[in-house]
């Protein structure tokens, strides 16, 4: 349920009001067999339920970076008022420490009778291939240490369980912080090669070998070891901002993840400078054609993503930007001012001076670049994705500049 009357409108009509790959179907599947319904009325939904999940939305507050938790208070009092019988209470949004805590303490003193059992189960899924994350899933995080909420969430999970997917019993604060953990580590691996790749380019490095030659270490591991223009979504730009503001709340400072956000924010800029000197250091009337405008491939987000800071500070700076996203051009249009959209990937390179690529889309990859290169002022290609071979650019006469490897 959601009290967003359009969005359940749209949802009974089979429209997703977000791209994720595949959702439409399953969505459309379970509808079909009554197995999934949409309503505003939580009533109905809450009072006759096992399991009440809570997914609202947790965004940073403005000011000082903290969790908002609005949503989740309001969530909690709703409940409170319509459940019967023992329920168990899902707390799936990524909230800070001790939140459950607030919530428990909210039901109980809005309805004093209530039996009930609150519960952490933090999401680990990713946008773009989140059905198959849930399917097959790393690992599941339960925090309870309530025996019949343990009992309930064991039987929901069983169908995962099955397909030997681990699922973890853990205390509840330890749940909520594993989270929060997680992202950070992730944020911190990012963080890391994105430096790296800085050092690469200084001493005519290759960060790509680097980060194969790090990603082989067993304890390392190779995923999120892709330099690129910084991370974004919605996830790691807030976790990583509330775990430092939880650190400090509780007079722990977690200086490694403060480092991490400090440099991610700059990462952004210092993109922004990158294409200006590969554009020969003034942007003041040139066309640049841009691919890539959501944060990462296969999702239409464009909740912090790098290209919120790099378009408006190239426009900042004289350039005439047209953009291309095959999925985020509508939500671009509302964030972003001063710019133009193409309708397909090469429209926007008609006398163009300059490329530039800032999301790894798979059809970015298979590009006619023989065909860019002719429509192109000038042969220049900022590949901020590393999508391209060096041997392959210096084939076909492009000057390109791409992240931590020297252009041969």
């Amino acid at each position: 349920m959601d009290k967003d009357a359009n969005k359940i409108s749209m949802l009974r009509e089979g429209k997703i009001p977000f791209y994720e790959p595949g959702l439409e179907e399953l969505v459309k599947s379970n509808v079909k067999w009554n197995r999934l319904d949409f309503d505003t009325n939580l009533k109905p939904a809450v009072s006759k339920a096992d399991a009440v999940f809570i997914a609202v939305g947790t965004p940073s507050r403005r000011g000082d970076g903290f969790a908002d938790l609005t949503y989740i208070r309001e969530a909690a009092c709703d409940i409170a008022c319509t459940m019967e019988d023992f329920t168990v209470i899902v707390t799936k949004s990524t909230v800070p420490v001790t939140t459950g805590d607030m919530i428990e303490d909210i039901i109980r003193k809005k309805n004093t009778d209530a039996d009930f059992a609150v519960v952490s189960n933090p999401e680990f899924l990713r946008e773009g291939s989140a059905i198959n994350d849930f399917k097959r899933p790393d690992r599941i995080i339960v925090g309870t240490d309530d025996d019949r909420a343990r009992d309930i969430m064991r039987e929901l999970y069983r169908p995962l369980y099955l397909n030997e997917t681990p699922i973890l019993f853990m205390d509840r604060r330890t749940s909520e912080l594993t989270k929060y953990a997680a992202n950070a580590f992730l944020a911190t691996k990012i963080t890391f090669i994105n430096q790296m790749a800085d050092l690469c380019e200084k001493i005519g490095a290759n960060v790509q070998d680097v980060a194969r030659g790090m990603g082989l270490d067993g304890r390392i591991g190779k995923h999120f070891l892709h330099a690129g223009p910084g991370y974004g979504g919605s996830c790691f730009p807030k976790d990583t901002l509330a775990l430092s503001r939880t650190a400090a709340e509780f007079k722990t400072p977690v200086t490694v993840v403060e480092a991490v956000v400090h440099a991610n924010e700059k990462r952004k800029k210092d993109m922004i400078e990158k294409i200006v000197t590969a554009c020969g250091g003034d942007l003041r009337g040139k066309k640049l054609a841009v691919l890539g405008l959501t944060f990462k491939p296969n999702t239409d987000d464009m909740r912090d993503a790098p290209s919120l800071v790099i378009i408006p500070g190239l426009v900042e700076k004289g350039a005439h930007i047209v953009a291309y996203d095959p999925e985020g051009r509508q939500e671009a249009e509302k964030q972003l001012e001063g710019i133009d959209y193409a309708d397909d990937p090469y429209s926007g390179t008609k006398n163009a001076d300059a490329l530039v690529i800032l999301t790894e889309w798979d059809q970015f990859r298979a590009l006619d670049l023989e065909y860019i290169r002719q429509n192109l002022k000038t042969p220049v290609l900022i590949d901020l994705r590393n999508i391209y071979s060096l041997e392959e650019m210096k084939r076909l006469g492009f000057r390109y500049y791409s992240v931590g490897r020297h252009f041969l």
